[in-house]
């Protein structure tokens, strides 16, 4: 269960970090301030994402 689970993480991971730089191209073309947020929001979930994968045994508490 948990190879799946890190693979679901890692997949949400790429995701995210796709779509910000998707947003944040976006925004360098439109200078649209919601495209930026987007870029910004996804990123902050990249980082947080990329945390809890990599302390993964810390929140299963193994």
């Amino acid at each position: 269960m948990i190879p799946f689970h890190r693979l679901l993480i890692s997949t949400a991971i790429v995701f995210c970090a796709g779509f910000a730089a998707w947003a944040a191209w976006h925004y360098r073309q439109s200078g649209d301030v919601l495209m930026l947020l987007t870029a910004l929001a996804f990123a902050v979930a990249t980082i947080a994402l990329s945390y809890y994968l990599r302390h993964l045994r810390r929140f299963l508490g193994r």
